[in-house]
């Protein structure tokens, strides 16, 4: 069937320029050592201990939520906190993607109501403010509706919600088993895969519509990969009809901001949703009391509106094109519920195995496979080949510095001086520059190695940077943006590596491409107030401006760094005048206005 090859991307999957960053986020956002504690706390009873493994804070307590909503509320809720797998929530979590790996930002992601009506309190966790900041999480339960103001180092705005109250089998370890159902309606196996999880060839997949033959009974996997190639070759009202779903292509009133209203069938054409599930996604979260009518992006043309059609369980869905106005309050479809997992892609088109995904998501998906290990850790650093000199020579990061394996140490302090008097340099030599400068372009085998490194660093990994650096890897390292291991500590267990890193003989004012110092990237991008201290205690300069003219005490300023008072107040007082003439009358006016507002 035309619209579909082996590997091809399938509607409601990721695209095909975002399977490297899946493959990426799969190895180093949810690390295996992280898994395996949080699991173990889990286990033993321990949710708190549980999300402090998963980089979760927790924001409340059991007694003081009864004295809030009751004991009732607080016993189901430390019911649900019991089974609650927080390093399972950060695996399913929305990701940024566009060749980025870090979580979606402001985004609560709610998993349990517990009762009705704006002021019951309602589980869920929340990303944080930045994409490129610390990738923790905060868990918390009060009211969500509407979506409470969230104070970010930019301001005051709403988190975007994506529900997953109908969606226990995401976070909750009592119903993980549930999610292979959820994903082939109840066949005994999974669109595009056979029984035993390996991927099916594009040979055996249905051209009609399959049935079991002795029972006349549909064959739910065969009707979903049915659905899903005649949504891939372009045969759109037959997919609609095949998946139940009613599609009204009645045209919306004119977009006011785009004169004309985008066209339905375009609409439908466009949208990627995953068509096999959408109708019982959508009931599961109108039972679960979400609602019955939902907004599905598509693009800067317009969205759907997806809304049960009828009022009894098994009625079916409806899909039809809507205009601004009556998408104004209409909640967004959760991910969830219109995209294929990740998982299923990552081991369909061969980038992962069902050894390498988490252990409960492979359990439930791929049984047959055998129990999973996780993601693998960081792997011992080999020797890489390079050309010098006219011959093929290896160099190692080994012993705390790339080791120039060929090369004696005299040898190697001859090319040091050179360097030192404006000689050129070449082969493994400019190699050993580049890793320590981030100037020009390293081997590929060496550039991985730096990339499995600074990914690491960026997802909070502190136990595998700490076992890298362990196994010799050079601390001096920087990445192509000109970053130190100092310049991302913000995002790691500061304790554990500041130490290291400064006996290791790391600069505090060395800059990146941008021109910033660790300090500021510490104080722009929501390093803790402790990490700052240290800084400051270990002598990082605090006269110093970005690239905008801006002084630490205005970057403190512009992002509301209210924990950080103390730097401004001293940098105001020891360096009276310095940064942008302009910021502190724009920022005096800004902050007038926020106060007249409130």
């Amino acid at each position: 069937m035309s619209g579909y090859t082996e590997h091809g991307a399938l509607p409601g999957g990721f695209r095909a320029e975002d399977g490297a960053a899946w493959q990426r986020i799969r190895r180093y956002a949810v690390p295996g050592w992280m898994i395996e504690r949080a699991t173990a706390h889990r286990l033993a009873g321990d949710w708190q201990a549980a999300c402090a493994a998963a980089a979760v804070d927790v924001t409340f307590d059991l007694p003081g939520l009864a004295g809030r909503y009751g004991a009732p509320v607080a016993a189901a809720v430390a019911e649900d906190l019991r089974h609650l797998a927080p390093d399972l929530v950060r695996w399913h979590l929305p990701r940024v993607l566009g060749g980025r790996t870090t979580v979606e930002p402001d985004v609560r992601v709610l998993l349990a109501r517990y009762g009705g009506g704006a002021d019951a309190p309602v589980l869920s966790v929340a990303t944080g403010p930045m994409i490129e900041g610390p990738q923790r999480l905060r868990l918390d339960c009060e009211p969500v509706e509407p979506p409470p103001l969230h104070r970010t180092f930019g301001g005051a705005h709403r988190l975007r919600p994506e529900d997953w109250t109908a969606a226990r089998p995401l976070w909750d370890a009592r119903h993980t088993a549930a999610l292979r159902e959820r994903f082939s309606g109840g066949g005994r196996r999974l669109p595009f895969f056979r029984p035993d999880g390996t991927p099916l060839p594009a040979s055996e997949l249905p051209i009609a519509d399959p049935a079991t033959g002795d029972t006349g009974t549909t064959d739910p996997a065969g009707r979903a990969e049915r659905v899903a190639l005649l949504q891939a070759r372009g045969d759109f009202a037959e997919a609609y009809e095949a998946a139940g779903i009613e599609r009204d292509l009645t045209k919306p009133a004119e977009n006011p901001r785009y004169g004309t209203a985008a066209d339905p069938e375009t609409l439908m054409a466009t949208s990627s949703a995953d068509l096999t599930r959408l109708g019982a996604e959508v009931r599961r979260l109108a039972a679960a009391g979400a609602g019955e009518r939902f907004r599905l992006a598509v693009d800067w043309r317009g969205s759907l509106l997806v809304e049960t059609a009828g009022s009894g369980p098994g009625d079916g869905l409806r899909v039809r094109a809507a205009g601004a106005d009556e998408l104004r309050g209409v909640l967004p479809l959760p991910l969830f519920a219109w995209k294929r997992l990740p998982d299923l892609e990552l081991v369909r088109t061969g980038r992962l195995t069902p050894g390498e995904l988490h252990p409960l998501v492979a359990a439930a998906l791929f049984p047959e496979a055998g129990p999973a290990a996780g993601p693998p850790g960081p792997a011992e650093a080999k020797s890489v080949r390079v050309r010098c000199r006219g011959e093929w020579h290896e160099v190692r990061s080994q012993g705390g510095v790339l080791d120039l394996l060929p090369h004696s140490a005299e040898e190697q302090q001859r090319e040091r001086a050179m360097r030192a008097f404006g000689g050129a340099i070449q082969g493994c030599f400019a190699v050993q520059q580049i890793w320590t400068t981030g100037e020009g372009r390293l081997p590929r085998a060496l550039r991985a190695q730096r990339q499995d490194l600074f990914l690491r660093l960026q997802h909070g990994d502190t136990p595998g940077v700490v076992a890298l650096l362990d196994a010799g890897t050079d601390p001096r390292i920087r990445d192509a943006r000109g970053y130190t291991l100092l310049h991302v500590l913000h995002l790691l267990d500061h304790e554990v590596l500041l130490p290291r890193l400064l006996a290791a003989g790391l600069d505090l004012e060395a800059r990146t491409k941008a021109g910033l110092t660790p300090l500021q990237l510490a104080v722009q991008y929501g390093g803790s107030a402790d990490l700052v201290r240290e800084y400051l205690a270990a002598g990082s300069r605090i006269d110093v401006v970005d690239d905008a003219e801006l002084s630490l005490a205005q970057v403190v300023r512009r992002y509301k760094r209210t924990d950080l008072a103390f730097l401004r107040s001293r940098v105001e007082e020891e360096f009276p005048g310095i940064g942008s003439e302009w910021f502190d009358e724009y920022m005096e006016e800004r902050e007038e206005e926020e106060h007249e507002d409130a």
